[in-house]
């Protein structure tokens, strides 16, 4: 299986990397939203995880934009913010689960 992370933390990227790849996975890594909307855009993956607070294109509006060009890709989100609201926000965007870090 085939994973674009999409994490701006260097430091959470790597931990998260490694995890997946011991798992099996194969993992591409987008420290941007920008390059995450790209890289989602231009290739086949079977998971999307995805962080909110991103620079450039927040996680949130990185969904809205998959789920508008008919991307079903499972997507994760993957957020320190645990709020309630937020993971409704998430839910709401497009997103398929919500998990806080």
């Amino acid at each position: 299986m085939r994973v674009l992370l999409v994490e701006d933390d260097e430091k959470i990227a790597r931990f998260v990397e490694k995890g997946l790849k011991a798992s099996g996975f194969a993992v591409d890594i987008a420290p941007t939203g920008t390059l995450g909307f790209d890289m989602a855009d231009g290739a086949d993956y079977d998971t999307l995880i995805i962080d909110i607070m991103l620079p450039e294109l927040d996680g949130f509006s990185l969904i809205r934009k998959l789920r508008t060009l008919k991307n079903n890709t499972p997507i994760i989100v993957l957020s320190a913010r645990g709020r309630v609201d937020d993971r409704i926000k998430g839910l709401e965007a497009g997103a398929d689960d919500y998990l806080t870090k």
